[in-house]
């Protein structure tokens, strides 16, 4: 195939996905409206997880 029929196709390809991608995005947004409960439900998990990570570690008292 020559380099120049490859690079037609490739970028006729692209483009395509482009599109697909930006109709998909318009898709979600107006079924799925952002901040709604399943966002803010998943960023609590987010910050309970994180403040589950960084907990100092229990020290057990030394008895001399």
């Amino acid at each position: 195939m020559h380099t120049d029929i490859h690079l037609r196709l490739h970028a006729l390809r692209a483009a395509d996905l482009r599109t697909e991608a930006a109709l998909f995005r318009l898709s979600r947004a107006a079924v799925q409206p952002s901040g709604g409960l399943r966002g803010r439900l998943g960023w609590f998990l987010v910050g309970l997880g994180l403040r589950l990570v960084h907990r100092p570690p229990v020290r057990v008292a030394r008895i001399a």
